[in-house]
């Protein structure tokens, strides 16, 4: 269920792997993305367990409605569940109470609130957990290819230091996500990326045009004088512990968490 867990002077990064929950086949078994046309109780149960085993409370946890942008919310209370819910034969009124407004097009959330905790999904983008414990301040991203280009972990962190937050106090964790060996991509589209992120030139294991995410996060974190970094081993794409989109196209979301004492 938690495949990765660690804590560094009061934050909390968590990151899950694929079991333990209550979906069925393809989203076996712990699916905690609510967009990807699983049955929204189990996502709602998948996420009520996986919260519980943190210690956290599932109703302060904040989703986002991720769209592979730039874009950062500070929050300070929880959105919705972020899961579809059943629209026929629910008046809007009881829909709202009990599944709580849809959160917005955001792709990194940022809070100062403790016991609050930002979660980010992905199956092979690279989920992003900031923190910075003596300022009182975490913020999670979801840096896919497109999001890294476009600047979303630069974007957080600024979003942090506005909060009080310093870049050589960020501990920051980086989780599963496809490794610059799988991820294959057209020559020109590397070399686009490249111009922005050298970093993440990569060439794949059998020798084709490839791009590292990961590595370009990392770049980008260093520039930014973010000097406590760590990457997850686990490649999604090779492990069968946990989702990967590349691999299976219909599957389920892992989920990365981020919270503070």
């Amino acid at each position: 269920m938690i495949g990765q867990r660690e804590s560094v002077s009061g934050a909390h990064f968590a990151f899950t792997d694929r079991w333990g929950g209550v979906s069925a086949a393809p989203y076996e078994e712990l699916n905690l993305g609510g967009a990807v046309g699983d049955a929204p109780e189990a996502v709602r149960a998948n996420r009520d367990v996986a919260a519980k085993s943190l210690g956290v409370d599932p109703g302060r946890v904040v989703w986002m409605n991720q769209v592979h942008g730039a874009d950062v919310a500070v929050v300070t209370e929880p959105w919705g569940m972020g899961v579809v819910p059943p629209l026929m034969g629910v008046p809007p009124l009881k829909r709202s109470r009990e599944w709580g407004r849809p959160a917005p097009e955001v792709d990194a959330v940022v809070t100062a609130r403790r016991g609050l905790a930002l979660a980010v999904l992905t199956a092979d983008c690279v989920p992003v957990l900031l923190a910075d414990p003596v300022a009182g301040v975490v913020a999670a991203a979801h840096a896919g290819r497109p999001g890294m280009v476009k600047g979303v972990v630069p974007a957080a962190v600024r979003a942090m230091v506005e909060l009080g937050a310093e870049p050589d106090r960020i501990v920051a964790r980086t989780g599963p996500a496809v490794c610059g060996r799988c991820y294959e991509v057209p020559e020109q589209m590397r070399a686009e990326v490249a111009a922005v992120e050298p970093a993440a030139h990569a060439e794949t294991s059998w020798g084709t045009p490839a791009v590292d995410v990961a590595a370009g996060v990392h770049a980008q974190l260093d520039r930014l004088g973010v000097c406590d970094r760590a990457q997850s081993p686990v490649c999604t794409l090779e492990s069968g512990d946990h989702f990967s989109y590349r691999r299976d196209r219909t599957t389920g979301r892992l989920a990365s968490y981020v919270w503070l004492d």
